[in-house]
């Protein structure tokens, strides 16, 4: 790099004696004065211009050095297109240094000059047509490689200014287009692979969502289903006891021996019996049917027109229900203080999925905690025109840094393979649709839920 000659410095006009005529002290005083000055001055000068040649000299090798790193190929000419600059990655391409390609036409860089020289020409004029933005589009030209093989590369064609804005002439910049076909099949190998992958991720999520689903529905359908087994196994024997009795009837027997053969099988305890039995299966079918068509809700909107519900019976039942199943929970006491005549606008069916589910859940931590006496206490509390349920139970608890998600879909604290966390979130989301709140709140004896629901007047 050749470093610039400081300017030249005039010396001030100094008074000159006359001839003959004798300089007194203060006049040469003032002279080497003036000479210190301008001495200074050079000085100053000379050390502001090193510092602006480290500056030059620092932004030249900057320039090259990201010139050198470039993978594509840059060729700075003249307004002529003759070469005065290349980067590494030309050079290497075409086999030459520097020397050979300086001062030499951008034409001959070309594979097929005669022709592709005309769209070289056209691309300059275009970048030096004031008013017209640099030519953005690409244009395709083949360059001749060190072996004499023509490769494609895709160019552009900007301006080049000095720092006054005068235009000093063109700067190519090209890529191979082979690296960019293999660039862009890359990335379109790679968008498939994501494409894949995702749909993999989603199946899998799908799939691991059914299984909690169906998982949840059993756990919910277990119940009604349990006790609607009971009871046909239980109408099953009293058929066969009916049967029996029928046969001593039609064979004739005396009325002593048919009425010893009617106590013996409790005939009359029986037919007390089955309309019991048959309202039971009944209600447990229907609980069933409810199950099925609370899972179509579980994905649709709720479109069913609430009615009146008496909850003091909604939560007799859900009792009842889950005390026919809780069969191996022996000692698990439920305690209501009901409100017997207080109403709520909703669905009975789902309610008691709600219900059932509180119920179940408090049954399930007393007895796998192992509580001595273990036991559950509704109680509902009414005002004007709301109506608020408590469980409490007086197992475990509920840890306070799990409260917030208590309700979280498929979250659970109960071991793996005893719960899927669906029944909460469900419970959450009817209570909700009820225009109610459902609460977790820890207690130092155990957990407590509150449902709070609209009081219908």
């Amino acid at each position: 790099m050749t470093r610039k000659t400081p300017p030249s410095l005039s010396l001030p006009d100094l008074p000159l004696p006359a001839s003959g005529e004798g300089m007194d002290e203060a006049a040469w005083l003032e002279v080497i004065q003036k000479m210190d000055e301008v001495y200074s001055q050079l000085i100053q000068d000379e050390i502001e211009l090193e510092r602006k040649n480290a500056e030059l000299e620092q932004s030249h090798q900057f320039i090259f050095s990201v010139l050198g790193a470039m993978s594509d190929l840059v060729v700075a000419c003249s307004e002529a297109g003759e070469i005065q600059e290349t980067n590494e990655a030309l050079r290497t391409l075409c086999g030459k240094r520097e020397e050979e390609l300086i001062g030499r036409p951008v034409q001959e860089l070309l594979a097929h000059p005669e022709a592709e020289a005309d769209r070289v020409h056209e691309m300059m004029a275009r970048a030096a047509a004031p008013g017209l933005p640099s030519d953005r589009e690409p244009v395709e030209l083949h360059l001749r490689d060190a072996s004499g093989q023509a490769v494609p590369v895709e160019v552009r064609c900007s301006p080049r200014h000095d720092g006054a804005g005068v235009r000093l002439g063109h700067v190519f910049v090209g890529r191979p287009v082979g690296e960019l076909r293999r660039a862009y099949q890359q990335l379109q190998e790679a968008h498939e692979a994501l494409k894949r992958t995702q749909q993999q991720l989603l199946h899998s999520e799908k799939m691991a969502s059914l299984g909690l689903l169906v998982a949840g529905v059993a756990h919910e359908l277990n119940n009604p289903i349990s006790f609607v087994l009971g009871n046909v196994h239980a109408l099953k024997r009293y058929c066969e006891r009916i049967a029996a009795y029928i046969d001593a009837v039609h064979a004739g027997q005396d009325a002593r021996q048919l009425q010893a053969l009617r106590q013996q099988l409790r005939i009359d305890h029986m037919l007390a019996d089955m309309p019991s039995l048959i309202d039971g299966t009944i209600e447990g079918a229907t609980r069933t049917a409810e199950i099925v068509n609370g899972l179509k809700r579980f994905s649709a909107v709720d479109r069913e027109e609430f009615q009146p519900v008496e909850l003091d019976a909604v939560v007799q039942r859900a009792i009842h229900w889950v005390g026919k199943g809780a069969a191996a929970a022996n000692g698990f006491n439920v305690y209501w203080q009901g409100a017997p005549g207080v109403c709520v606008r909703g669905s009975a069916g789902q309610l008691l999925q709600v219900f059932m589910n509180l119920i179940q859940n408090a049954m399930d931590a007393v007895t796998t905690a192992g509580v001595p006496s273990p036991e559950l206490r509704i109680e509902a509390q009414c005002s004007e025109d709301r109506v608020v349920l408590s469980f409490r139970d007086n197992g475990p608890g509920i840890p306070p840094d799990l409260v917030h998600r208590i309700f979280d879909p498929f979250f659970t604290t109960k071991p793996v393979g005893k719960g899927t966390g669906l029944g909460l979130s469900i419970s959450y989301g009817i209570v909700e649709r009820h225009g109610g709140r459902l609460t977790a709140h820890p207690r130092p004896d155990g957990a407590e839920f509150r449902v709070e629901l609209p009081r219908l007047r």
